[in-house]
């Protein structure tokens, strides 16, 4: 749960009280899912809001043939669909690519948060806007960048999502994703993301040493990708600001 509250504190700080309900609802009910595992797919009737605890998962829609794309990933301390309960039914899927831990959030919990802790609906509208500005990004790099910069870009992403969460190790991410699920994000072939990946290779921008992510100089792999942070909205005015209990 510390990844969430780490996450949600960069757009409110919130007070000891805060931190503790979200601690419990990050215990109580949590489950635990294999790699390349379904955590819920579509047609399904959503129930609860999904915590990742940890590990990586993704959301992707498939076609009849097989064919996937997945339209993001989830990372330690992400909500899969805030606002799932007016669904009547999933309309995409959501699955695991490592072994995950997840905490199922009821409704009765955002009913209680909304009406008793302000700070972390705050936070979460932040992260949900976040999550809006992700998507669009994801749309203008499958649209307009080319395969390099739609790389480049996608790593960055990462590496400041991780970073924000707490797991980034200097220069280094855990990575566990394969050329496969980076083609399916990307809208590329496996062949030419093996040719990406060289030719950011080569290039000095990134080191890729069995599931670990090596970036000797974000701002040199952060031109490479036109990437401009601004959209994950990591420095919000105000996320400053005490809680007083």
């Amino acid at each position: 749960m510390s990844s969430l509250i780490r996450k949600l504190e960069h757009f409110a700080r919130l007070s000891g009280a805060d931190r503790a309900i979200l601690e419990r609802a990050g215990s109580e009910r949590v489950r635990k899912f294999g790699p390349r595992a379904d955590i819920a797919r579509e047609g399904d009737r959503p129930k609860d809001v999904h915590l990742v605890l940890s590990g990586w998962a993704c959301r992707y829609k498939q076609l009849e043939d097989g064919r996937r794309q997945v339209v993001s990933f989830f990372l330690p301390g992400d909500l899969c669909d805030l606002n799932i309960f007016i669904l009547r039914e999933m309309d995409h899927s959501i699955g695991t690519i490592t072994s995950v831990n997840i905490a199922d959030l009821s409704r009765e919990f955002f009913d209680e948060i909304s009406t008793r802790y302000p700070r972390i609906i705050a936070a979460l509208w932040w992260a949900s806007l976040v999550n809006a500005a992700i998507q669009r990004e994801w749309t203008m790099n499958l649209g307009q960048r080319t395969a390099s910069e739609r790389m480049a870009h996608l790593l960055c992403e990462l590496f400041f999502r991780l970073r924000v969460a707490g797991l980034t190790r200097d220069d280094s991410c855990e990575f566990p994703l394969t050329q496969a699920d980076l083609a399916d994000a990307t809208g590329l072939s496996k062949v030419h993301v093996n040719r990406t990946l060289q030719e950011l290779r080569s290039a000095g921008l990134i080191v890729l040493k069995g599931k670990t992510l090596v970036v000797p100089n974000l701002e040199r792999l952060m031109n490479a990708g036109l990437f401009n942070a601004n959209y994950l909205h990591l420095e919000r005015e105000g996320r400053q600001l005490d809680a007083n209990d």
